[in-house]
């Protein structure tokens, strides 16, 4: 993966939110959206069996030459591999004139396919709040829909998503993944309940554990590539705790998959089970920039051979997922 530091937004372009056109009536994939981006009206999940990867097939098969140029890459082009919180995978974004209504809809109805009813709702207020809206954020296709390798990107301030249909062998979401949110008091976060959810399981150690588990200093934000069964995790390993602790950390994984599509929840779990299961898994929690100094730790992480969760609470969230087998 590549490391890089946060890009500026392309071109130095942003669209004003009240100059993007808003949708009335237009149906992408046999669903209506009567208002993009708009998370009031039902998630396609609940009134639709297409998936993702068909939607970006359409969205594919919609591209111009010109189109193309713009946003195709090869699968295994190094972009598709980098992971970063600021950063634009091509230099067009959705509200460019490149796309029509048609297209932007599309691309919406991709983002509501791989994300729960919640998880829509919330990156999307993520994305007003950070940066004007999911029009301000940018789109890839790698590899050709249809063939046995291809992959949909969306990228912007704070999110990194993929859609590939279990294409990338053993790679939950088709590799990592990253969200974020620029609201700097904890508990005006968007994602300050995964935090809360988190502490749960601290709070339920014994002082031992409390030990074994809180450490000083966070590893650098972006170390989250996988070691596998031969890698040395921080924190305590939750093969150590007792059966109830164990329930808490099983809980506390849902709810942080809880944005996300079912498809690639289940994922998840086959990849986690074929590592070794929850036994396997560690946590840590890091005293260092402890907002209002509450001891609710606002850094931790999840990690084991085939699963890092990197969350980063401050001074604002920056979190990264990468969960798959070490090749």
């Amino acid at each position: 993966m590549n490391m890089n530091r946060p890009e500026s937004h392309p071109q130095g372009q942003r669209v004003a939110r009240r100059d993007f056109v808003k949708l009335g009536g237009a149906v992408a994939a046999g669903v209506a959206t009567p208002g993009l981006f708009d998370p009031r009206f039902a998630h396609a999940a609940e009134s639709s069996a297409v998936t993702a990867e068909t939607v970006v097939g359409e969205l594919y098969a919609s591209l111009s030459d010109k189109q193309k140029k713009a946003i195709w890459r090869p699968f295994d082009h190094k972009d598709r591999r980098r992971i970063n919180p600021n950063w634009h995978v091509t230099s067009a974004v959705i509200g460019d004139d490149l796309f029509s209504d048609k297209q932007r809809t599309l691309i919406d109805q991709i983002v509501r396919n791989i994300t729960s009813k919640d998880g829509y709702e919330r990156l999307v207020q993520q994305m007003d709040e950070d940066d004007g809206g999911m029009e301000n954020y940018s789109i890839a296709i790698f590899g050709e829909p249809g063939t046995d390798q291809f992959q949909f990107e969306m990228t912007g301030r704070h999110l990194t998503m993929r859609a590939d249909g279990n294409r990338v062998d053993k790679a939950a979401f088709g590799g990592p993944i990253v969200y974020g949110h620029g609201e700097e008091w904890p508990k005006d976060n968007l994602f300050f309940y995964q935090t809360k959810k988190t502490n749960e399981v601290f709070q339920a150690l014994d002082p031992g554990q409390r030990k074994s588990a809180l450490l000083k200093k966070a590893p650098k934000e972006t170390a989250v590539q996988l070691q596998g069964s031969g890698g040395r995790f921080p924190g305590i390993a939750v093969g150590q705790l007792a059966s109830d602790q164990k329930e808490l950390v099983e809980s506390t994984l849902k709810v942080l998959l809880g944005p996300y599509r079912e498809e690639d929840v289940d994922e998840v779990m086959a990849i986690l089970k074929e590592s070794g299961g929850l036994d396997q898994l560690h946590m840590a929690f890091y005293q260092e920039q402890d907002m209002d100094d509450d001891k609710v730790w606002d850094i931790w992480r999840v990690e084991g051979p085939s699963l890092v969760w990197h969350f980063r609470g401050a001074p604002h969230v920056h979190a990264y997922i990468n969960i798959g087998v070490k090749s």
